[in-house]
């Protein structure tokens, strides 16, 4: 099942580009997982039928309980940032042993085909993370491995915008909390378009994700090659965080992000987060209402 969450309600693609708006209490897909609902929006009588650009998407979740990044979670992410280690002439610890996550303000999430806006604050390395974020469906603490995945509603795309001299600045201080503020600023967390359930999906699931700017692809793996998978990852948040309907965990990102390649975000660009069998989250790039042309000299 596809389920969005629209400005008129919350909606059931029934038929390719064809959007159910449904007979439910509910504003949002979020508050749909929060009440236990899901399984009611699977039934639930249509109130009428619209195509998809006729309505304004939300993110499947605009207000998650938490939001949890996970790190170095592909091989070939993990490769460019030793290279870039080096350069920097710092050490490198190599392939992580285990998952690795920091939690984010909620007020960072952001919804799709908005804009994503360049703050003030760190105008100059904004920079995209084509990522599967994995949304959960009921209350996990300290779940196993083998039960983690009963505990995921489904599956939605997400793109971890960070503000790479920031993020610099905090690993060559050895701050860890610095490099969450990086990915903390509002609009820094688009997802969407919608949220495809996990009856949807067999394990393992492999899908493939690609990121492009003004259609250029910057980004092209595939989710099989992550180190953690979704069901370990969700085990190893919730043996530090209590997850409840409507959190979100993103699960990291493959090479081809714009650090590497020295391509920052600016005005007027458009990012394209492709995952196969869930859709494209599409986010244009403006300046926050603050920056101005003075700020932006150097």
């Amino acid at each position: 099942m596809r389920l969005y969450s629209t400005d008129a309600g919350v909606a059931r693609e029934d038929s390719p580009g064809m959007l159910s708006l449904l007979a439910l209490d509910h504003t949002d897909v979020g508050e749909v997982l929060r009440r236990g609902d899901l399984e009611t929006a699977r039934t639930a009588a249509v109130t009428s039928t619209r195509p998809v650009h006729d309505v304004t998407l939300r993110a499947p979740v605009p207000a998650p309980g938490q939001v949890v990044i996970a790190g170095l979670n592909y091989p070939s992410h993990a490769e460019e940032a030793r290279e870039l280690a080096a350069s920097l002439g710092r050490e490198f610890s190599g392939l992580p042993t285990e998952p690795s996550f920091q939690l984010l303000p909620i007020t960072a999430a952001h919804d799709p085909d908005a804009a994503i806006r360049v703050p003030a604050a760190a105008p100059y390395q904004v920079d995209y993370e084509g990522e599967v974020a994995v949304v959960i469906g009921r209350t996990a603490d300290d779940v196993p491995v083998e039960r983690a995945w009963d505990c995921v509603a489904g599956l939605t795309i997400a793109n971890d915008v960070s503000a790479r001299d920031v993020q610099l600045s905090a690993l060559l201080s050895g701050s860890i909390a610095g490099i969450a503020d990086a990915k903390s600023f509002p609009t820094f967390k688009p997802m969407g378009p919608c949220l495809v359930t996990a009856d949807e999906f067999t394990l393992p699931v492999d899908l493939r994700i690609r990121t492009r700017v003004n259609g250029e692809l910057r980004q092209d793996d595939r989710t099989a090659t992550m180190l953690f998978d979704f069901p370990t990852l969700v085990s190893a948040v919730s043996r530090r965080y209590r997850l409840e309907p409507g959190d979100v965990i993103l699960t990291g990102t493959p090479s081809g992000a714009g650090a590497f390649c020295d391509a920052y975000l600016t005005e007027g660009d458009v990012v394209e987060v492709e995952v196969e069998r869930l859709g494209v989250l599409r986010n244009p790039v403006g300046w926050s209402r603050s920056v101005s042309s003075a700020s932006l000299r150097r």
